[in-house]
Parts: structure tokens; sequence; C-alpha cells
């Protein structure tokens, strides 16, 4: 008998269309919700049933537990798996799920509100002997305390949100002058992502390593760990390329960080799937970062190595089941890579590329996943983060799964937005990854950015077929076929009407077009968002590289700086306003012509 008839799954994309995929091997039923711009989404086609919860934004639908909850009791469903994000770390949702008579599929409420808390799990985990990152464990009241905190401790300091995560609410200062920005800036992050302004400061580690161990813990007191993961590749403190085992963690260190996390799980009295993320300093000291309670992106690599279906673990011990496995019965096997693959511009500081999606094809082969939620014809939204599949290889060793990877990457197509397959093939064959480093001041260099540009026009077979095949012109959409004549092979190019959603590819051209060819005095916002905070005024000098203002998209903040030196004019933003692509933030005059 299944562990349960039927359950929710309160989540979009590639993570619930992944959650369905285990639940329909247990033989349960499977229930989608979904937003008003989701309705023809990849993750509603999944599911046995689906359930319209609000708006578009976030805020109006996934984020609005009271109509999942709803969705969950009309559907009939005895469960809900929250997957990652949205409100999978939210201690309230948690108890009002469990309030509801439904089975919350995930750690006790409890577990949630203290490690959701950074410095409640700091305090909690130093008071447990698990070591920490040198810093407070109390709130910073004041940019002037946080000021105070970070001349004791020693500069580079982090300034960050108690309940953040997935680095956001996480903010460097190097100096004294740049505190209260930094101070400011977590505090925003963390109020507008978590509900929760409050800050602390630590020490901030030079070229650590970030490594983090998957955990398992059920109701009867078993809990085990399954290795570590190696996520220290990152671009503004959010992770791109996960690796297990890690390059530079032996057996006797392994073994010495599973215990820390099993130690910490038992601190948090913790049940499900968890992660204990940790800094692995320079000099080999390891240190508690926070703990995760939620399964994670990444989780697939360590699926990969260990064969253990981490969902399917966390949906028996919420139905009330021992561990399926003991910490002995836990084997490593090869070596697995995962690259995310978002919508982003990497010669463009990274910046999100929503858009049609003209043309999709995942590739293929033994050792070979790919978890995604989209299709070609997809509108990756500005509503959401930019994460468009999850590609995991899995190998021997480390060396055979990054050739693997690049092969897999070689063979990806998707086409429309900008995407992070180039940036990915180009890191991969530098010299700091195939040696197994850090690649600090690798991933976020121009070096880098030219080559993923340069690997990009590059098209291998498999694209130049795709392109061959879609054009995305108006007109028409051109279609190879391949046909043998008498023996002779031939190819035959036929023109068939466009797909629906050809113009809504064209206008994104020409919209990102628009912007290449704005007057060199104007700064131009390069994504629609959301102005968080205006940092000049009308008149104002300033130098090249000043920050003019901060707008959100795809759940990242975004300084829009100025490209030259002189004087602000024409100011057309304020605080709160939405902006579209393309639009005029400001002007930057030449100081004799203001």
């Amino acid at each position: 008998m299944p562990p349960f008839t039927k359950v929710l799954v309160a989540n979009r994309g590639e993570i619930a269309v992944r959650i369905f995929r285990t639940l329909r091997e247990l033989g349960i039923g499977t229930v989608a919700v979904y937003s008003e711009p989701d309705r023809d989404a990849l993750h509603v086609a999944a599911a046995d049933d689906a359930y319209l919860v609000g708006a578009g934004p976030a805020a109006e639908s996934y984020l609005r537990g009271d109509r999942i909850i709803e969705a969950a009791l009309r559907a009939g469903a005895e469960a809900i798996h929250p997957g990652y994000g949205f409100l999978a770390e939210n201690a309230d949702f948690a108890r009002a799920v469990e309030d509801a008579g439904l089975v919350w599929i995930g750690p006790p409420p409890a577990a949630i509100a203290a490690m959701g808390s950074k410095i409640e799990a700091r305090e909690r985990m130093r008071s447990a002997g698990v070591p920490i990152v040198p810093g407070t464990t109390e709130v910073a009241a004041s940019a002037a305390a946080a000021l105070a905190a970070a001349a004791e401790i020693g500069f580079p300091v982090a300034i960050k949100a108690s309940a953040g995560g997935g680095g956001k609410g996480l903010k460097v200062a190097s100096s004294p002058d740049e505190v209260e920005r930094a101070f400011e800036a977590a505090g925003r992050e963390g109020e507008a992502y978590f509900a929760d302004a409050s800050v602390y400061v630590e020490r901030y580690l030079e070229d650590p390593r970030h490594v983090e161990v998957q955990i398992l813990a059920d109701e009867h007191g078993n809990v085990v760990h399954l290795g570590e993961r190696d996520c220290t590749i990152q671009r503004r403190h959010q992770k791109l390329v996960e690796e297990t085992p890690s390059p530079a963690v032996n057996a006797e260190l392994r073994e010495r960080i599973g215990r820390i996390a099993v130690q910490a799980a038992a601190a948090a009295g913790y049940r499900s799937a968890g992660t204990v993320e940790g800094l692995l300093a320079t000099d080999g000291a390891y240190y508690f970062l926070e703990m995760n309670t939620r399964v994670q992106v990444e989780h697939t690599v360590t699926e990969a190595v260990t064969g253990i279906d981490i969902v399917r673990e966390q949906v028996l011990i919420a139905a009330g089941e021992p561990l399926s496995m003991a910490q002995d019965d836990v084997r490593l096997r090869g070596h697995a890579i995962e690259c995310r693959i978002n919508a982003e511009d990497a010669g463009n500081g990274f910046l999100p590329s929503p858009g049609v999606i003209t043309a999709y094809r995942e590739p293929g082969g033994i050792g070979v996943r790919v978890d995604s939620g989209l299709r070609a014809g997809d509108l990756i939204s500005d509503l959401y983060d930019p994460l468009v599949a999850k590609l995991v290889v899995h190998d021997v060793d480390r060396e055979r799964a990054r050739l693997r990877m690049l092969r897999a990457l070689e063979e990806f197509v998707i086409e429309g937005p900008a995407t992070l397959i180039g940036f990915h093939r180009a890191l991969l064959e530098s010299p700091c990854f195939v040696e197994g480093g850090t690649c600090r001041g690798v991933v976020e260099s121009p070096e880098l950015a030219q080559r993923a540009h340069e690997l990009e026009q590059q098209l291998s077979h498999w694209k130049t077929t795709i392109a061959a095949q879609s054009d995305g012109s108006l007109g028409t959409n051109v279609r190879t076929l391949s046909i043998e004549l008498d023996g002779r092979r031939h190819e035959v190019r036929l023109n068939s009407p466009v797909p629906p959603w050809a113009e809504l590819a064209r206008r994104h051209r020409e919209r990102r077009k628009g912007l290449s060819g704005a007057a060199t005095d104007a700064v131009v916002s390069p994504m629609q968002g959301t102005v968080l905070e205006v940092e000049v005024g009308e008149g104002d000098v300033i130098d090249a590289g000043r920050v003019i203002c901060v707008v959100e998209a795809m759940k990242m903040e975004n300084e829009i700086t100025a490209h030259r030196s002189g004087v602000v004019s024409e100011l057309a933003v304020v605080a709160g306003q939405q902006v579209g692509h393309g639009q005029l933030i400001c002007v930057i005059r030449e100081e004799q012509d203001a």
C-alpha cells in the first residue's frame, strides 16, 4: 500500500515535476498548484489534478499558503510537499498544514523555525559544540552596531539576514565605509524575501570552499549522512555548479564533517531531509554555516552517487516509516556534477534573460540526467527565478564526469533567451576547474565571459540542426527533413506556419536590440523588474561605476551603475516603481553640458 493516496506539491517548475515522478513511482496521486501565467506550464500537465491559486506574482499565488491548503483539501490530498523556495522553509505554513489535518512532508515546524533564524541556529550549534564561523550570535540593531561588531571581528565581514538563504540577504563589507550600505541592503533583502529584516555579522572567510552535507533523519531517532557536496562555484553568493564528492575532501575529513552534520541535526531535533552547509577554510578548519530545512536544488548529485531517492525518503519519513538504510549502507560510487542552466547573460553581469524558448532539446546518453520544467514555446517569466534546467552527469571519476558534462552541454539546445550553457562549457574547460580549484576571480571574469560567447557561436551539429528546423522568422518556420531516393540521401526544406509563440519571441528580440541602440548618455534598465532603491538625485555629480539604483528581477537584486562620469539629469524612476526592459533610468551628461 502507498503511504498516501494523494499529495499536493506546493511549487512549480522542475522541482514540482521531479517530485511528481517519485510520487507516481510510489503509486501516489499528484496535485499541482499554479498561477495564472503558469496555466499551460509543464508541471501542471504532469500532475493528475491542478488548482489555480492566484495571479502571477508569487505573493499572490505560490506564497498564498491559505489558498494552497484550501486546494489540498478540495483535491482530497492527504499531504503537502513544499519542494524548495516559496513556502518550503516557512514554519507558520508548516504549522498551518498540520492544523488543517494534513501531513507536512518536511521537518518539524519547530526545527524549521530554529534553523530559519541564522542567529538562533548559530547559538544552538555553538552550545552543542558544533564549530561556527566567528562572529555575533545576536541581532545587529543598527548600522552603528554592525560597524562596532565588524571592528571587533576584523574586516572583511559578512553582514547577513538572519532569515536569509540562497545568497539572499548576504552582503560583504571590506572596509568601515561599506558597512552601512551592506547593513541596509542585507536588511532590505531579508525583509523582502523572508519578512525579517534582522541581520548579524560574522567573519568573511577569504576563498573558502562551500562544502555541505546531506542528512536524512526519521522520527525513530535514526540519522544518516549521504556524504558531502561541493558548491564553491557561485556568482553573487548563489550556486552555479555542484559536485560530489568534493575535490578537497578526503575520507578522514568526510567522516569528520559527516559527524558534525549528524550532530547538528540532533541539536535541531530534526526529521526529514536536510542539508548542513559549511565553509572549509584554507587552513582545513570546517565551520557550520547554516542548515537548510528542505530538499535542495543540488540533491540530484547525491542521488547519482548513492542511488538513494531523497524525495522518496522524505515521503516515507513523513508517513512515519524508518529510514531504509543505516550509515554503513551508504556507499559513494563515482563522481557527479550538476550545472544550473539559468536564463542569464554571463557576458552582461549574469543579468536575468526572460523570454520565450523557441527551440529546446535535452542531451541524453548513459549517466546524463536533466531536471526541467520547460519546453519549446514556454515563456521564462521574470516573475520567478531564472532556472531553466538542471543538467547532471555521473561517471566513475571526476575527470570522466567533467568530459561527460562537456559533451552533454554541447548537445543541450535552448534557443531564445540567453542561458549559461556557454558559460558552463567555458568554466569546465578552464584550468582552475580541471584542477579542482575554487575558481576564485574566474567565474565572473571578462575572460571567461568572452570564452563563453565564443563557444556559443561555435554551434554544434545538434544546434545547427535545431536552428534549421526553426529560424524564428515571422512568415514561416523552416524545417529540414532527410529522405532517401534510390539509395541516395536528400535534404528537403519545408515551409510551415509559425507556432503561436513566434510573435512573442520576435518582440523579445526587438526589445533586446533596442537596448543596444540606446543613446550613449542614457542609462536604461537591462531587465524588467521593480526599483528597490534610488541612490542618486537630480543634479548629482557622479563617477563611472556609481550605483544609480537597485532593480529586483527574477528574485535577484541588480545594481544599475553609471557607465560614465557626469551629472545626473532626467531621473525617471523612484523606489517601488515597475520598470521595463530598456526603460530610461536617467541621463548622465558631461558637466559642461548640464
